[in-house]
């Protein structure tokens, strides 16, 4: 049985190749994320990356962005290698997709290590390229609307689903990572942007300046 899978698999990815870039990262994501659900509900976990492409494909014509957009959890939350999306998407898509991966520090808890975890991810978008910080607003975005969504049903239960339940530590995460995405005036004035940062003060209850940044 376990033969016929790896088979099965094999003649997938082989059709795969043949496709267009995007057509293609989103067949190996699909198959990536196979099984995998979107925390604390049902809903299958790729309806994530789609969302996310599509925040994406908004804000950036350029198909490596968006096919890293796709592939952007698959090095971070399933068996994927590097060298496996190299051989797929080639080396830009690839280092695209490292530089939005989070070091998991698997042999820790993660509860443990999550804000240590999330303050790497702060500093490395304070500085990121502006391709870089594209897929994490579309990430992020999506994740927020799913915060928000929720929130209006289950008020702060909501936070008990996530490894770190405290609602201020996260939202002092996603409040920062706007400023991130603030400094950059490539994606500052877009509405991507500015449904990010009223959702997350809506959620966190957090308030802007008058410079348009959240007061964390």
């Amino acid at each position: 049985m376990y033969g016929t899978i790896i088979k099965e698999e094999t003649v997938r990815m082989e059709k795969m190749v043949k496709q267009p870039l995007l057509q293609k990262a989103m067949v190996f994501a699909a198959m990536k994320h196979e099984g995998y659900v979107r925390k604390g509900t049902t809903i299958p976990y790729f309806t994530h990356v789609m969302e996310a492409m599509e925040i994406v494909s908004r804000l950036t014509e350029d198909e490596n962005v968006r096919a890293a957009a796709v592939l952007h959890d698959t090095l971070e939350d399933t068996p994927t290698t590097k060298d496996e999306l190299i051989h797929f998407f080639g080396s830009s898509v690839a280092d695209l997709v490292a530089a939005e991966s989070e070091n998991k520090r698997r042999d820790r808890p993660e509860g443990e290590t999550w804000l240590e975890r999330k303050l790497e991810t702060i500093q490395h978008l304070e500085t990121a390229e502006t391709d870089i910080r594209i897929i994490a607003l579309g990430d992020k975005l999506s994740n927020v609307r799913a915060m928000y969504r929720d929130y209006q049903v289950h008020g702060d239960k909501l936070w008990e689903k996530f490894n770190n339940s405290d609602s201020k530590a996260q939202g002092m995460y996603y409040c920062s990572l706007a400023n991130a995405f603030w400094k950059d005036e490539t994606i500052r004035d877009t509405p991507a942007f500015k449904e990010y940062a009223e959702l997350c003060s809506e959620v966190f209850h957090v308030e802007r300046d008058p410079e348009g940044k959240m007061i964390v």
